[in-house]
C-alpha cells in the first residue's frame, strides 16, 4: 500500500498535461475498477479500455455463426461467458439446442468421445487461449470434433487504433497475459510509449508511472514492468504451437472493420477440424440495430456511463451488447462496481 501511495504521489508530480492510455486487457479493467484506480489519478491522466475482451470483439456474424451451428444439430460447446451474447436470433443460452458451457477445448473433445453427434468447439480468444486450442488439434480429435475459430490477435488491433487516431492516445498499457505468451518483441515497432504492466494495483499504477516518465523524456520505448511474468521472447513453445497450426487471416472485429492478418484460421493441414469448412459456414457481417455503444467503448472513445441504456435498459440480467455479458466486458465490470463517470 505504501509503495502505491508513492507512486500515486509522483503520478500526481509529473502529469503537466492531458494525457490518454489504453489498456488491451478485460482483467486490467476488472483490477482498475476494483481497486478504483482512476479515483487516484491526476485529473488531466485518463485510461481507457480498448479492445481487451474476447468474447466483446467477436462480431454479431460469428455468433449467428454459432447459432447456424445449432440450427444444424450440432453440439455446440463454448466458454460461458459466450452464452447470452445475443446474435441476430437470440443467443446461444435461449436457442433452444444443445449448448454445453466448457472450461476448455479439452472438455469439448471429451463431449465428442462420448458421442456420435457433430461437436463444435467456439474458439475464442487472443494469443492466450489460441495454444492451448492448438495442442488439442495436434493431439488428432475424433472426426466428429471441430472448432469455430473466432481467435484474434492484439498487435493489428492496436496498428488499427493508432493508424485511425480516434482515441488520441498517448501510450499503451500492454496486456499481460497475451505477454506472457507472445513476448512484446511484436509491439516494439510501435511508435508511442508502451509498458507491460501486471495486474495488482501497484502494478497498474506503476505501468501507468512509466508511461508518463516516457511522455516526459518525450521517447517511445518499450518497458517491461512485469518481468517476473513476461520476457521479450515469451513463450516460444507455445507460439510454434499456435503457428503450426493456425495462420493469421484478415477478419472483423466488433466496432471495427475488417482488420488484415488480425485473426487465426486452421491451416490447410488441419482444415477437418475447421466447422465453417465442414458445415459451410459463412461470417457475415452484420449491421448494428441498437443504440448500445459497445463499438466505441471497445475503441476508447466513449466508456460504458456514456451509453443511455447503461444501468437501465442494458444491466447484466438483461444485456443488450456482449459489453455487459463477458466478465471481461467493460459495461458489465463498471455495473458490478458501480464505476461512475470520469
Amino acid at each position: 500500500m505504501a509503495i502505491g501511495k508513492d507512486i500515486t504521489r509522483k503520478l500526481h508530480e509529473l502529469t503537466d498535461r492531458d494525457l490518454t492510455f489504453m489498456h488491451i486487457c478485460g482483467t486490467h479493467e476488472a483490477a482498475i475498477a476494483r481497486n478504483g484506480i482512476r479515483s487516484v489519478l491526476p485529473k488531466n491522466l485518463k485510461i481507457v479500455m480498448g479492445p481487451g475482451c474476447p468474447v466483446c470483439i467477436t462480431p454479431q456474424g460469428e455468433i449467428d455463426a454459432a447459432l447456424e451451428l445449432v440450427e444444424q444439430d450440432c453440439i455446440v460447446a463454448t466458454y460461458g461467458d459466450l452464452l447470452r451474447v445475443p446474435g441476430s436470433k437470440g443467443s446461444l443460452e435461449s436457442s433452444g439446442g444443445d449448448v454445453r458451457v466448457v472450461q476448455g477445448v479439452h472438455k469439448a473433445v471429451e463431449i465428442a468421445n462420448s458421442t456420435d453427434k457433430e461437436v463444435v468447439f467456439i474458439s475464442v480468444g487472443f494469443e492466450t487461449t489460441a495454444p492451448t486450442v492448438a495442442a488439442t488439434i495436434l493431439t488428432n480429435p475424433p472426426e466428429n470434433f471441430s472448432i469455430l475459430s473466432c481467435h484474434r490477435l492484439v498487435p493489428p488491433a492496436m496498428q488499427w487504433l493508432l493508424e485511425q487516431g480516434e482515441a488520441k492516445l498517448h501510450g499503451f498499457l500492454l496486456p499481460g497475459h497475451v505477454c506472457t505468451v507472445m513476448g512484446y518483441k511484436e509491439y516494439l515497432p510501435f511508435p508511442v510509449p508502451q509498458v507491460v504492466a501486471g495486474f495488482e494495483p501497484d502494478d497498474i499504477l506503476l505501468g501507468l508511472l512509466m508511461l508518463v516518465e516516457q511522455v516526459r523524456e518525450g521517447v517511445a520505448r518499450l518497458d517491461n514492468a512485469y518481468p517476473r511474468a513476461v520476457s521479450c521472447e515469451g513463450n516460444v513453445k507455445a507460439q510454434e504451437m499456435m503457428y503450426r497450426v493456425f495462420e493469421p487471416c484478415d477478419v472483423e472485429w466488433r466496432g471495427f472493420p475488417v482488420i488484415p492478418k488480425s485473426g487465426l484460421r486452421l491451416k490447410k493441414e488441419y482444415e477437418q477440424y475447421d466447422a465453417q469448412k465442414k458445415f459451410g459456414i459463412e461470417f457475415k457481417h452484420v449491421g448494428k440495430h441498437s443504440a448500445c455503444i459497445c463499438d466505441k467503448v471497445l475503441r476508447g472513445i466513449a466508456q460504458p456511463s456514456d451509453c443511455k441504456l447503461f444501468g437501465k435498459v442494458c444491466t447484466p440480467r438483461t444485456p443488450v451488447g456482449p459489453c455487459m455479458v463477458s466478465h471481461e466486458g467493460a459495461c458489465k465490470i463498471w455495473h458490478m462496481y458501480q464505476v461512475k463517470r470520469t
